[in-house]
């Protein structure tokens, strides 16, 4: 399983915010927004920065996905 990030963008639309105005509302740096893009993985300390800027949970911001891989 891999995280994705999906809910969290269409929260921040719904929000009348971009990833910009998300990085100064949670106090993260570009390099965490950058991860959060690609699905990559964040430290739960970072996590709960976003949540408490949002007014949200784990659930409102991300999901896990099930891997597609036939290998």
């Amino acid at each position: 399983m891999t995280v994705s990030y999906n809910k969290l963008w269409k929260l921040l639309i719904d929000k009348g915010m971009n990833k910009q105005d998300l990085r100064i509302a949670a106090g993260v740096s570009t390099t965490v927004i950058a991860k959060l893009s690609k699905n990559k993985s964040v430290t739960t300390d970072i996590l709960l920065k976003i949540l408490n800027a949002l007014d949200c949970d784990f659930a409102d911001v991300m999901e896990a996905v099930k891997n597609n891989d036939k290998t």
